[in-house]
């Protein structure tokens, strides 16, 4: 018997042995993330997809050797909203995260929550506009999920002032997007000396407005063309009052902006081949929505953010890793920010949370799989006014902003950032811009008006086939009607109770 116990201890401690060993090698084998998103960086505003003026020759080579998606929407046409569905997979409507300033729920199950939980090292750097970044803040960065962070409420330009992992602001000299990617590094080169997967969401600051550039980056669109005459309305780095400029002097500002951000992307690219990290890791780049109305050339996509026409909602969309995608491709499969929290939780061997999910595990794509959508990609903006509003869902107290904008907001320098229980809801609750994408149909219902559109013959929507396509437009609807009947019992805090 001693003998027989002998050798099934021997067995046993073997057994653990290998799984241990098994189960290191996986973790050592997932890849690092690097998911990275462009301040108000519309669909058009790249060299790769024909702009006439602005450089962007890293996003351009990402283009070249990576995934290029064709037709990847930002989940809302506007900031707040998009950066909740990129971090939990969902709607934002079904989190009350409605518009700019709009928080998270602290319920809410982020990308950086789960990663954490299955080992990788996970870290914020820039934007976050999705509640405070203050250590206090039920929904910052560390209580959403990130270990490390160096993050900003909302947005900044030149020496930006950042609050490193909740605590007091501090100003940092340099271009923005060069100083995240700096801090980005440094985080990487830590994980790689620990052994450790990570997670980086980057979400730069650029090329929002107010616009600022270096020299030497403004000094490549100082000869733009002359037509740009027209006066746009923009924030003044001066004074943070709003004041009218030329377009003109707008586009060279924000060119500026957006070549300092690829070349920020150059140089992680770089530090990654340089340490060996570059063949396992996934980078991937888009926008929040589409490009702002003081920028926007008219081509060519209708409609500009905040809008629920292409303008609004297209962004650019890449991924490069070269271990899966050795050569280049283009896809045409329709792909939203919703999306990326199921395909990297697919990718690291995560399980997916249990509630509803608006995105669909893209992961297919990758090996170049044409991919047919379980469902249509559905837009939404929820008219908040008025309707059964309840209370607070987060202390007012914690919900105020510490880091310093120039942009007044209020007649205030930080932003602040609410959130509101919704215990009920009715028909009315339905109304608001809506939008919905169907292969090549796209549906758009502002008002009473409904608008069709076949995206393959007609990507500037500029001809409306509600009438003559009655029964798609019925369908489309229908299917709406039924998803928004989820997001709203979502939105009353469903989700969060035990089943």
């Amino acid at each position: 018997m001693r003998i027989l116990h002998r050798h099934s201890l021997a067995v046993i401690l073997l057994w653990l042995f290998t799984c241990i060993v098994l189960q290191s090698v996986s973790a050592d084998d997932r890849p690092n993330l690097i998911l990275m998103m462009g301040d108000d960086h519309g669909w058009e505003e790249t060299g790769f997809h024909g702009h006439p003026h602005v450089r962007t020759p890293v996003l351009d080579e990402m283009a070249r050797t990576g995934l290029r998606l064709d037709q990847f929407y930002a989940a809302h046409p506007n900031c707040s909203p998009t950066r909740a569905s990129f971090l939990t997979g969902r709607h934002p409507n079904r989190m009350g995260t409605f518009a700019p300033g709009w928080s998270f729920r602290p319920e809410e199950i982020t990308l950086a929550a789960m990663l954490r939980q299955s080992g990788y090292r996970c870290a914020h750097f820039g934007k976050w506009h999705a509640g405070p970044v203050r250590k206090d803040s039920p929904v910052s960065p560390g209580s959403m999920g990130f270990d490390e962070w160096v993050s900003h409420d909302n947005f900044f330009e030149l020496n930006p002032v950042l609050s490193r992992n909740g605590a007091d602001p501090q100003r940092i000299e340099g271009e923005s997007s060069a100083i995240l990617v700096g801090e980005a590094v440094k985080f990487l080169e830590r994980c790689q000396q620990q052994g450790q997967p990570f997670l980086i969401v980057l979400w730069f600051g650029s090329p929002h407005e107010p616009y600022s550039g270096l020299a030497e980056d403004l000094e490549l669109y100082a000869d733009l063309p002359a037509r740009y005459t027209k006066p746009v309305t923009v924030t003044s780095n001066e004074t943070g009052q709003q004041v009218q400029v030329s377009q003109g002097q707008v586009l060279q500002a924000r060119y500026a902006e957006i070549t300092a951000l690829d070349r920020a992307i150059g140089r992680l690219r770089g530090r990654l081949s340089d340490i060996g990290l570059r063949d396992n890791t996934l980078l991937f780049y888009c926008g929040d929505n589409g490009t702002s109305a003081d920028a926007a050339l008219g081509a060519p996509h209708r409609g500009t953010k905040g809008t629920m026409y292409q303008g609004g909602l297209l962004v650019p969309g890449l991924i490069e890793w070269p271990r899966r995608i050795p050569r280049p491709r283009i896809s045409s499969v329709p792909a939203s920010t919703s999306d990326l929290l199921p395909t990297v939780c697919h990718l690291a061997g995560v399980d997916l949370p249990q509630r509803p999910l608006d995105g669909q595990d893209l992961s297919g794509l990758l090996e170049g799989s044409e991919l047919i959508r379980d469902q249509p990609l559905f837009f939404w903006e929820y008219i908040s006014a008025g309707r059964n509003r309840g209370d607070p869902w987060i202390d007012p107290r914690l919900q105020a902003g510490t880091t310093p904008l120039v942009k007044k907001m209020g007649g205030k320098a930080t932003r602040d950032f609410t959130n509101f229980h919704y215990d009920t809801w009715d028909e009315q609750s339905r109304r608001g811009p809506r939008a919905v994408v169907d292969g090549e149909w796209k549906l758009v219902l502002a008002g009473r008006q409904a608008e069709l559109f076949n995206l393959r013959e007609d990507p500037a929507e500029l001809r409306n086939l509600a009438e003559t396509e009655s029964a798609t437009v019925q369908r489309l609807t229908e299917q709406l009607q039924q998803w928004q009947t989820g997001v709203l019992n979502s939105l009353t805090g469903a989700d969060y109770r035990p089943r």
